[in-house]
């Protein structure tokens, strides 16, 4: 009696003994507790009419009714777990008596997953067919016995093979895998097949009809017989290529942004220290003027200081953190006017040409940054026909209407201005042209380029809201297009002229805030030379109180980054909210949020760049100091 009860209690399946009578469970053994989820004390308070639905309590009732002694087949029910879950069991069970009641022994085999799987057996063939005529994918049934391969229409529709004129057996799928991807996806499939995997996963490249290569993504089930023989193969072949080609854009768009962090903040502690020695190397240049041979030293200090400031803009425009000042503009008036430029930028031996399209839409641009990309490109052109080439600069209008499209160009759908410039030159090949636009990469031999063009004129174009792309083949030229966002703006388009005058003085009161020491020393420096009196100190909290104790104060100019929990822009309205006359003029090594918003100055903002020259300061410094209130 002990082994029986040790059989009941330690049986894989459900198992129970109820009375005939009241219906109430008398025993359940371990598994039956570990399927339903109730207790032993929960169970032996039930009844087995709390285990089955409402709407088959009657027949459960009718069942009883017809029991008779011995084994009783009742074939599969629905019970329901405490969860509320539904169960299918197969029940068998047997009369005896138990503890002097006249009870039924049950076993409940629990066979969900096997009716389940039976039925999505049953529905397999159509559900696959339906499936195959649904879906965008090409759906594909290998026969590993017979080798022959069915395929759905999208074969076709995706990749352009015809049904009636693929090969029957797996080399309809085999001769159009690319060559160098062929023996890894195949030896792959193998060795699915021949192990005891289920389920196959392969990306590689697929030939189209025309021979032109896609990138898809292959999933295969993999079906076998008692013995674990794989006798047939169901899968589907996916294309990837549009996936695959904004995947890469993306990681080089994260790239380039990556770069251009690290090279604003380069740029923008080398912008303080161009600051002072740009300054004082000019200072110095006036002072031994009448000695030539100083003189010169001091010019060639000059020089290099101002190719060392054109550097670090180049970096700041890459990284996206120089400020614009955005005008509207009509890009043939723009190009039309620098065509003197380019032609004395240019050898004889290279036919300029200019395709302008009539009825050109305007855009916004800063006008200076455009001129400066544009004459890079002219330049890197005119440095690919070193014996001469054709060399043309194109406008034209754009709609980018659908997402795929625009998604392919990293813009968002709508209206572009765009300006090309094409050569005729050696070009550039594919395995670098994806680096042409990162900072100090250059196509050029050593000594011939600093690397910088190319970058400045993508973070330009970015900062712009717009897109700056190349197409190259080597041997037959290079084109870069610029892509600027149409502006609906209905001002006269306008291209901005820049006026040089010698540099005015003044005799206000300037109160400077600058944390560096040297660039402060310097300012305060040149302030004073051009007839300023100058009040300085370092600080936010410590420019308000000077601000109080000298009303004189008619200019605040400040840093933007600074210590003592105020930046330029904060000091600068906490003062205004005082000090409704007072006049500001910001200066930064690089652009900051504090001032700059989608790239462009703020409404009403005066900023000086660092690093700058005396004259640019003496200029700034009188447009704010005149400015109407």
């Amino acid at each position: 009696m002990k082994d029986l009860s040790l059989l009941f209690e330690r049986h894989p399946d459900p198992m129970w003994v109820y009375d005939l009578e009241t219906l109430h469970f008398l025993e359940v053994n371990h598994a039956a507790v570990r399927r339903y989820g109730y207790t032993r004390g929960e169970f032996l308070a039930m009844t087995i009419k709390d285990i089955r639905p409402t709407k088959d309590v009657e027949a459960l009732e009718q069942n009883i009714a017809l029991i008779s002694e011995g084994i009783d087949y009742a074939g599969v029910w629905t019970h329901l777990n405490k969860a509320g879950e539904q169960l299918l069991v197969d029940i068998t069970s047997e009369v005896l008596e138990f503890r002097g009641r006249k009870a039924e022994l049950v076993c409940a085999r629990d066979v969900t997953d096997r009716v389940r799987l039976q039925s999505e057996a049953r529905t397999t063939e159509e559900r696959f067919k339906l499936i195959a005529r649904a879906t965008h994918d090409v759906i594909w049934d290998w026969n590993l016995d017979t080798d022959q391969v069915w395929w759905n229409e999208n074969i076709e529709t995706v990749f352009g093979h015809k049904l009636a004129e693929l090969e029957p057996d797996s080399t309809s799928w085999s001769n159009r895998i690319h060559p160098e991807d062929l023996k890894r996806v195949v030896d792959s499939i193998h060795a699915v097949q021949k192990g005891k995997g289920s389920t196959w996963v392969s990306e590689y490249r697929f030939l189209n009809a025309n021979g032109k290569v896609h990138h898809v993504v292959d999933r295969g089930f993999v079906l076998r017989n008692q013995n674990g023989k794989a006798t047939r193969m169901l899968g589907s072949m996916m294309d990837i290529t549009e996936q695959r080609e904004l995947t890469q854009l993306l990681a080089q768009a994260q790239k380039m942004d990556a770069i251009g962090h690290l090279t604003g903040g380069v740029a923008h502690d080398f912008n303080n220290l161009l600051t002072v020695i740009l300054g004082n190397t000019e200072l110095i240049h006036e002072l031994v003027e009448d000695n030539e041979e100083l003189s010169g030293l001091a010019a060639m200090t000059v020089s290099a200081a101002k190719r060392g400031a054109e550097l670090t803009q180049r970096l700041l425009a890459f990284a996206r953190r120089q400020a614009l000042e955005p005008k509207l503009l009509n890009l043939n008036q723009l190009v039309s006017e620098m065509e003197s430029l380019f032609r004395r930028t240019l050898s004889e031996t290279i036919d300029l040409r200019f395709i302008l399209t009539d009825e050109l839409w305007a855009c916004e641009a800063d006008p200076h940054q455009l001129e400066s990309a544009l004459l890079n490109l002219i330049i890197n052109a005119r440095d690919a026909m070193p014996e001469g080439g054709r060399l043309t600069v194109e406008t034209d209008n754009v709609s980018l209407a659908e997402k795929s499209r625009a998604a392919a160009f990293d813009l968002p759908t709508g209206k572009y201005v765009v300006l090309s410039v094409s050569d005729t030159g050696h070009g550039i090949s594919a395995d670098v042209l994806n680096q042409v636009f990162e900072p100090f990469f250059t196509t050029k031999p050593p000594g011939k380029g600093t690397g910088l063009g190319l970058s400045m004129v993508y973070g330009f174009l970015k900062q712009s809201g717009g897109q700056a792309k190349i197409y190259s083949e080597p041997g037959e030229g290079t084109t870069v297009k610029l892509y600027f966002p149409h502006s609906q703006t209905r001002e006269t388009p306008r291209v901005f002229e820049q006026h040089h005058t010698i540099a005015p003085r003044g005799n206000e009161t300037i109160l400077v805030v600058e944390d560096d020491e040297l660039v402060r020393t310097h300012v305060v420096s040149l302030l004073t030379g051009l007839g300023y009196r100058v009040i300085e100190t370092t600080n936010g909290p410590d420019a308000l109180i000077k601000l109080q104790q000298h009303p004189e104060i008619a200019l605040l100019f400040t840093d933007i980054i600074m210590p003592g929990g105020l930046n330029g822009r904060q000091l600068a309205d906490t003062a205004l909210a005082r000090y409704p006359k007072l006049r500001v003029l910001y200066t930064s090594g690089y652009t900051e949020n504090a001032i700059v918003h989608h790239g462009r100055l703020d409404p009403g903002i005066a900023l000086l760049g660092k690093p700058y020259t005396r004259q640019a300061l003496a200029h700034k410094l009188r447009a704010a100091l005149e400015q109407a209130q």
